[in-house]
C-alpha cells in the first residue's frame, strides 16, 4: 500500500485526478483484500462523492492520441477471468514468476527502502511469445496491460513523436498499470545508427528520460526482435532481461496437448503421427499453433464430426502456411508425404481414388 499511498499524494501535489482517483480507488481494494472493510468503504464513498461528474470518469478512460494523424497511441488490455496460456521452459518461468511476484510485493519491499524497479526487458526471434507474455503477467497481477502503438507514435511531424513518448508515460503514470512497449527498437534504436534521421536520434534521449522517472515506481516491460538495435543505454535501464526462445519439441508437444484437451482426436495416441504434426509446427509461434488447431475444432464442431481427424488438422496446417491457398492436387501430395493412405485421401477430399493416383503419378 506504501505505493498506493505516493502515488496519491504525487496526485494531489501535481492536480492530477485522475491519478488520485485511479491509485485510491487500488488503495480502497487492497485494504478491503486484507480485511479492513470499513477503510476500504469510506475511501470509497470519499473519492466517488467528490468526482465531479461522469464526464470525468469517462475521461480516465480516455487514451491519448497522436496530434497529426488522430490515432489512438495506445491499446488497454484490462483482465478478467481469460487465462493466457503459456509453455516455457522451468527457468524462464521460475524468471517470470519472481518479476510476478517483485510486483505484488513492491509496496513491501519500498516500506523496507528497498528499491527495485520493476522494469523487464524480453527479447527474442518473432512469434515466440513476447506478447503473450506480458498479457499473461497482466493477468497474474490483476492489472491493466497498457500497450504503446509504436505505427502511430512515430509521427512525420518534428518533435511529435517525442511528445508522443511522453504523453504515453504521463498516462500509464496516472493510473495502475502495467505499460508495455512492443517491438521497442522501432524507438530504441542505437543512436550511432548512420541510417537513421536526426529526429528519430533524439527520440533516444526523450525514452531513456522518461523511462527513468516512470521506473521509480511503475511496471514497465519491453519487448523486442532485434536486441541489436537498442541503444547501448537501454539495457542498464532494465533490471531483468529474459531471452525468450522458441519452444522446443517437449514443451511443443505440451502445448499442443493443452489446445486438444477435451476433443476426441485420433492422432495424439499414435506417437508417429503426433510427432509428425508436432515436428510440421516446430517453428510456429504460440498464438500460430492455436488458431491452426482452434480452425480445425471449429471445422469438426461444424461438420458433425465424432473425431478430429489426422488428416484435418494436417490440411489446416497446409492451408496456414499457404495463407489458405491450396489446390487439390497440392494436397493430395503434401497428405501423401504424411503417410496419409490414398483412400483416405481421396475421401477427405472428396475425389476418386483413381484422381490421387494420376496426380501422385504425375507428380513422381
Amino acid at each position: 500500500m506504501y505505493t498506493e499511498i505516493l502515488k496519491i499524494i504525487e496526485g494531489g501535489l501535481s492536480k492530477d485526478m485522475k491519478k488520485v482517483y485511479s491509485y485510491s480507488k487500488l488503495l480502497a481494494e487492497k485494504l478491503g483484500e486484507d480485511g479492513d472493510i470499513k477503510m476500504s468503504k469510506s475511501i470509497i464513498k470519499l473519492i466517488e462523492n467528490n468526482m465531479k461528474s461522469a464526464a470525468t470518469l469517462d475521461q480516465l478512460a480516455t487514451a491519448p492520441v497522436d496530434q497529426e494523424s488522430r490515432l489512438s497511441i495506445l491499446d488497454i488490455y484490462r483482465p478478467d477471468n481469460e487465462e493466457t496460456i503459456i509453455v516455457l521452459s522451468d527457468h524462464i518461468k521460475s524468471r517470470i514468476d519472481d518479476f510476478v511476484n517483485s510486483i505484488k510485493h513492491q509496496g513491501r519491499l519500498k516500506e523496507m527502502g528497498i528499491e527495485s524497479p520493476n522494469t523487464l526487458l524480453l527479447y527474442g526471434p518473432p512469434g515466440c511469445g513476447k506478447s503473450t507474455l506480458a498479457k499473461y503477467i497482466s493477468e497474474k497481477t490483476g492489472l491493466p496491460l497498457v500497450t504503446a502503438r509504436l505505427d502511430a507514435i512515430v509521427s512525420s511531424l518534428l518533435g511529435n513523436t517525442a511528445k508522443n513518448i511522453r504523453k504515453i508515460f504521463e498516462y500509464a503514470d496516472s493510473k495502475p498499470c502495467i505499460l508495455f512497449l512492443d517491438e521497442f527498437d522501432a524507438i530504441a534504436k542505437a543512436r550511432d545508427d548512420q541510417y537513421e534521421l536526426g529526429e528519430l536520434k533524439r527520440v533516444i534521449n526523450s525514452l531513456l528520460q522518461n523511462i527513468d522517472q516512470f521506473a521509480q515506481s511503475n511496471i514497465l516491460i519491453a519487448a523486442t526482435n532485434h536486441q541489436e538495435l537498442l541503444d547501448k543505454a537501454i539495457w542498464r535501464r532494465f533490471n531483468t532481461v529474459i531471452r525468450i526462445e522458441r519452444l522446443h519439441d517437449g514443451e511443443l508437444e505440451r502445448l499442443t496437448k493443452i489446445f486438444l484437451q477435451g476433443v476426441p482426436n485420433d492422432f495424439e495416441d499414435d506417437k508417429k503421427k503426433f510427432e509428425r504434426l508436432t515436428k510440421l509446427m516446430h517453428e510456429r509461434s504460440p498464438s500460430d499453433i492455436k488458431s491452426i488447431i482452434h480452425n480445425s475444432i471449429a471445422q469438426y464442431v461444424i461438420k458433425g464430426h465424432e473425431l478430429l481427424n489426422y488428416e484435418d488438422l494436417l490440411i489446416e496446417i497446409y492451408e496456414f502456411e499457404h495463407h489458405g491457398i491450396a489446390t487439390v492436387e497440392e494436397l493430395v501430395i503434401y497428405l501423401n508425404d504424411q503417410g496419409v493412405a490414398q483412400a483416405a485421401i481421396a475421401e477427405k477430399l472428396s475425389i476418386s481414388l483413381r484422381q490421387v493416383r494420376n496426380v501422385l503419378t504425375k507428380e513422381s
